[in-house]
């Protein structure tokens, strides 16, 4: 499992005093960033690479300014074409969970444009 430390901006807290749920999403995006990044697969630099989708979310527990939270990522499964990434938003002190979201990705190729199998050597990158 890959962490991400997340820093909370000001404009992430809305009139309620508490991160907003659109924010949220920016969160697990800097996660998958990170761990795909991390395991060898460059959003931006290669010719494979996955994309969105499909998403599910579930917000289970408000996040306040001064919180402390990271954004927990890991793959859930391989399929042929696709991967399942498996993401929770957690109260670093407390290691309750915040949100979860878990994300439906296609392989992809930038030169051709269409869906594309997941390379083995993908796979066992983002298996480590």
């Amino acid at each position: 499992m890959h962490k991400t430390p997340i820093q909370i901006r000001f404009n992430d807290v809305d009139q309620m005093g508490h991160v907003n749920n659109t924010v949220i999403m920016e969160y697990f995006d800097l996660g998958k960033e990170a761990f795909f990044s991390a395991h060898g697969l460059s959003p931006v630099k290669s010719d494979f690479t996955v994309i969105i989708v499909h998403y599910e979310v579930d917000f289970l527990s408000q996040i306040g300014f001064h919180d402390t939270i990271h954004v927990e990522t890991e793959i859930e499964r391989f399929g042929t074409k696709s991967l399942t990434v498996m993401q929770r938003v957690v109260a670093s002190d407390s290691g309750a969970v915040c949100a979860t979201c878990r994300t439906v990705m296609s392989g992809y190729r930038r030169s051709t444009r269409t869906s594309a199998p997941i390379p083995e050597e993908v796979k066992e990158w983002l298996s480590r």
